[in-house]
């Protein structure tokens, strides 16, 4: 459980350091967008009111929003709890609970999620944003999907 911790810390911290440096040192706005290495990787400043995607972001209210994520880390909570994992997928969960929460913040705080972060490839323009809550969510999901155990008991010797 230990590393479940850890690794939230550190997906909570990241993301809120890399929010604050883009968006109040750098000055990524809507009006100042800034080429990293286009195209592959862009600052676009976006503010996201629903979940990926900006999907359900009209008319959605951030309290259910902040109320589903915080169900899906106590679930995740749980589930780790109640069937002890390894070290990876134990570090999984505290990723996508790290961003999870970290998303949260930027609802109660700005009243959306702040997002940054837009690539694109081979003449492909991706308009969406995400930013690096977004990545450790992802990780961490599809970690607990290779690394997690399923819950079931295992016979002895099996």
């Amino acid at each position: 459980m230990k590393l479940l911790w850890i690794s939230a810390a550190i997906a909570f911290l990241l993301d809120q350091v890399s929010k604050y440096v883009v968006i109040h040192v750098m000055g990524v706005s809507q009006f100042n967008p800034i080429d990293v290495l286009p195209p592959l990787l862009n600052f676009r400043y976006g503010e996201n009111r629903g979940i990926n995607f900006g999907l359900l972001g009209d008319g959605t209210s951030v309290w259910a929003l902040i109320a589903v994520a915080l169900v899906i880390c106590c679930g995740v909570l749980w589930w780790i709890r109640r069937h002890p994992q390894g070290g990876l997928a134990n570090a999984s969960a505290g990723l996508l609970i790290g961003g999870a929460l970290a998303n949260v913040l930027d609802r109660l705080l700005y009243g959306f999620v702040l997002d940054f972060l837009n690539m694109s490839c081979c003449g492909i323009n991706n308009p969406f944003v995400f930013n690096v809550a977004d990545i450790f969510i992802f990780a961490g999901a599809i970690g607990l999907v290779f690394f997690g155990k399923d819950g079931t008991p295992q016979k002895k010797g099996a």
